[in-house]
């Protein structure tokens, strides 16, 4: 295997530890406003995620800094011709950890309820848009002979492209509301319960479509269909983990799911980094739009340093703030 393959397969898994890690940050955030009945369980529900929303996103920054070293091609062309979606994701990103930090800086009713708005909002947004871009990476963009992209915006809002939204927002979703369960005690436990029984059997109907879609279109081999098969199956059986109270099983399946997926995604993709839908011969690929391999090597070794350390970080603060918590544990309000 050549170096950019491995680099494709290390993008790859640092996108999929983005969004297990980020989906069920998003997925709290969505239910701040579709399971919270007050503000008490909101701050329960944002109290969750708090010690670990902000280490989720290095996952985002590693990502894409390694396209940015490994594939500076597929980095140029993907950045410039989807500059609007990614840049309303990074105003999210950047107001939602903003909106974290000062909602409970002030007492006022307004303050605080403008910034839980903004915690809803900001979740949502992403997780949808998300899909929509990673939809329009596997599908194929208007690419031209020099790399640059030739369409709009509105080329990207498409059929396939609005229902990838739809899957990542809904799996997020359900993968926070498992995450509640998980990290919850109480009626907000119940409650989480219940909704992710409702969330997760949209999600099943809309993955299923969204992935077989992605199979046929893409032509994609056996290990896509492979993934395709595990990822539905996980997000049934994390159902059935929910249904029974299971919630460690159903958090650990319903991130099964979101990694089968994109999984899948990327390997429909493999060896191209970006299709051209103007002419294949016009595609980016793990060939044309690599750096060197002097780049990849110095590239393997500092990756192979860090990335354990980082790992082991990580698990380390999950592993402090892994106890549930509930609305009696909340001092009041001041």
């Amino acid at each position: 295997m050549e170096l950019h393959d491995v680099w494709f397969v290390l993008i790859a898994v640092l996108w999929i530890g983005y969004f297990f890690l980020e989906g069920f940050d998003f997925g709290i955030g969505v239910l701040t406003r579709l399971l919270a009945r007050d503000r008490k369980e909101r701050r329960v529900l944002i109290n969750t995620i708090g010690p670990v929303w902000d280490g989720n996103e290095v996952w985002l920054l590693t990502a894409g800094g390694a396209t940015f070293a490994a594939f500076p091609e597929w980095y140029a062309t993907l950045f410039s011709g989807f500059y609007l979606p990614l840049l309303l994701i990074l105003v999210c990103l950047i107001v939602r950890g903003v909106a974290f930090e000062y909602r409970h800086k002030r007492a006022e009713e307004r303050w605080q309820t403008n910034w839980e708005h903004a915690i809803f909002w900001t979740s949502l947004l992403p997780a949808f848009l998300w899909g929509v871009a990673f939809a329009n990476i596997v599908r194929g963009v208007k690419i031209d002979k020099d790399m640059e992209y030739v369409g709009n915006f509105l080329d990207l809002l498409h059929p396939y492209a609005l229902l990838g939204g739809l899957v990542t927002l809904t799996l997020f979703t359900f993968h926070g509301a498992v995450f509640a369960g998980l990290k919850t005690l109480g009626d907000i436990r119940v409650r989480a319960r219940v909704l992710a029984l409702r969330l997760g059997a949209v999600a099943v109907v809309l993955a299923l479509v969204f992935l077989v879609w992605t199979q046929r279109d893409t032509g994609g081999g056996t290990s896509s269909l492979v993934a395709l098969v595990v990822a539905v199956l996980a997000l049934a059986v994390a159902l059935v983990c929910t249904a029974a109270g299971r919630e460690g099983w159903a958090f650990a399946l319903s991130g099964v799911t979101i990694a089968a997926a994109f999984a899948m995604l990327f390997l429909a993709l493999f060896p191209n980094v970006m299709p051209s839908s103007l002419n294949e011969a016009w595609s980016l690929n793990v060939t044309n739009a690599s750096s060197s391999p002097y780049t990849l090597k110095i590239m393997t070794w500092c990756a192979a340093i860090a990335t354990p350390l980082v790992l082991l970080y990580q698990g380390w603060t999950y592993w402090v703030f892994r106890k549930r918590i509930g609305t009696q544990h909340l001092a009041d309000a001041h």
